[in-house]
């Protein structure tokens, strides 16, 4: 019994020790620098660029509905799928801010001159669902706006400041 386990112990230590240098043979032939799709450099680097620009591009509420009650103009909500079916601003549609790709933006907006106005949950003091309060610094207007700049789409909008949903001039569209 005990060479019959002593055989099987070896071979495992053998496979191993053939499977540890084939993995680390691998990982020699991927570049650190290429092994993923991955660039936080160059996030932070469009986050800077996108910084001035983005506090050009804060309208208030009496501007926001002005500028979406003109042709073209869309208003786009960023949260997901269940957030967006629960209320959403009357006329906005619903990209999942997980879902962009160039596809999926080219897709829900005729074109990148298009006029895109964003809102997140961080606008609405209200603090309930579907707009619970995020992290300040994590707001998903944050991020929504530098994708977008980031795929190329530099009329971009933001509502400004916080708003209630009872306020008749948000325009809230509740659960369907």
């Amino acid at each position: 019994m005990g060479v019959k386990r002593n055989t099987v112990i070896g071979l495992l230590t053998i496979a191993t020790f053939i499977g540890c240098g084939l993995a680390a043979n691998a990982q020699e032939v991927i570049p650190p620098e290429k092994d993923s799709f991955i660039d936080y450099d160059g996030f932070l680097g469009v986050s800077e660029e996108v910084a001035a620009y983005r506090q050009l591009h804060l309208v208030p509420l009496v501007e926001f509905n002005e500028m979406k009650a003109e042709p073209g103009t869309i208003i786009l909500d960023s949260r997901s799928a269940e957030a967006f079916a629960m209320g959403h601003i009357e006329g906005a549609i619903n990209v999942n801010f997980s879902d962009f790709t160039e596809e999926k933006l080219a897709a829900a907006i005729p074109s990148k001159d298009t006029r895109i106005l964003i809102y997140c949950n961080n606008n609405f003091e209200d603090d309930i669902a579907p707009v619970m309060l995020k992290s300040a610094p994590l707001a998903l207007n944050v991020p929504t706006f530098i994708n977008l700049y980031g795929y190329g789409y530099k009329n971009v909008f933001e509502l400004k400041g916080m708003h209630s949903l009872e306020d008749p001039e948000i325009h809230w569209v509740s659960g369907l």
